[in-house]
């Protein structure tokens, strides 16, 4: 056999192993942990997944957490204000794109609103649930104060009609010096303007988890809690780490015949993974909608102490630790200053 045969016979043969090897890669599908395909396989069409992942030869990957993304399943969601300073009030306007490449008008309303908007630092601090209106040709606009400077991750939570409710996220950012805090240990209990929530339950990866939070004030039961947003409390869960976003579902509804007015609110979640996670609490009572904050954890993961010896303020490191009353500052906010 010459140079040139031999030459040639060793192409064919890698030709073969690597067509062959991507045959099988094809066949096979793409390689994710257990737990994670456990977790997109059980996870349903809720508000957690813009849909499909992707995937390679037409296999479809493991479901995305909601949040993670800026554009997904042929929808964008796209800033019309280009800085936020810190401290100043802005009208922030902002559109979502369909896979036409114009603006979304028809939404179908999920919690009673058409679209909601989450803005967080991305330490997790900062938390603000917000409603924009809908100027017209697919506009948003709502007002928007960044407290601190920092990165921070805004949410827009919908449902174009006609497809599934998503998730999308973009990135803000407030110039100026940064310095994040560290994330608040695991407890228990947290306190808002005079009011004491618990937290019953615990997360677990990859499956449906039970959460119910109990209100109380002055150490009695909250029995006559309001209607918010269709239920008695709406919560957010956010991943430590990337902020994924999982939007939670209340167990029952006002005037249903069965859902209590307080002082417990039951939720159903499903957490994607091990690791922490912060849970946003909005719960009404006296026409005031307050949010309680929790640090809670999955899969027997651990919050690192940061930036210290003592846990902070209002928040211990015992996760039956009681939380002081009146711990300060307090967050609550009149549900009439939203722009709904």
């Amino acid at each position: 056999m010459n140079g040139a045969t031999k030459v040639g016979a060793y192409v064919l043969g890698l030709a073969a192993v690597f067509g062959g090897a991507l045959g099988v890669g094809r066949a096979v599908g793409p390689v994710v942990p257990a737990e994670e395909a456990k977790a997109a396989a059980s996870h349903g069409a809720g508000h957690a997944s813009a849909g499909p992942a992707g995937g390679s030869g037409g296999v479809e990957g493991p479901a995305v957490p909601g949040g993670l993304q800026v554009s997904a399943a042929g929808y964008t969601l796209v800033p019309r204000t280009d800085l936020v300073e810190p401290g100043k009030a802005v009208d922030f306007r902002f559109s979502v794109l369909g896979p036409d490449g114009r603006p979304v008008t028809r939404f179908t309303p999920q919690h009673e609103k058409r679209l909601h908007f989450i803005v967080v630092r991305r330490d997790l601090t900062g938390f603000q649930h917000l409603h924009p209106e809908e100027e017209g040709d697919g506009i948003w606009s709502v007002p928007l104060t960044l407290p601190e400077a920092g990165e921070y991750r805004a949410f827009a939570d919908f449902a174009p009609e006609g497809a599934g409710g998503m998730t999308l996220g973009m990135d803000l950012s407030a110039p100026g010096d940064y310095r994040p805090a560290p994330l608040a240990a695991p407890v228990r209990t947290a306190a808002v303007d005079g009011y004491t929530v618990a937290l019953a339950g615990d997360l677990a990866p990859g499956r449906t988890s039970r959460l119910t939070l109990s209100v109380s004030k002055d150490g009695k039961p909250v029995t006559d809690l309001e209607p918010y947003l269709g239920a008695y409390g709406h919560l957010v869960a956010l991943r430590d780490g990337d902020l994924a976003y999982l939007h939670v579902h209340p167990d029952g509804e006002p005037g249903d015949g069965r859902t209590a007015s307080g002082p417990g609110i039951t939720f159903h979640t499903e957490v994607p993974s091990a690791g922490a996670y912060r849970l946003f609490l909005d719960f009404k009572h006296g026409g005031t909608v307050r949010t309680a904050e929790f640090t809670a954890t999955a899969g027997g993961a651990t919050v690192l102490p940061g930036g210290g010896d003592a846990p902070e303020a209002g928040r211990g490191s015992d996760p039956e630790e009681k939380v002081p009353a009146d711990p300060s500052p307090a967050k609550s906010h009149n549900p009439d200053d939203h722009t709904h």
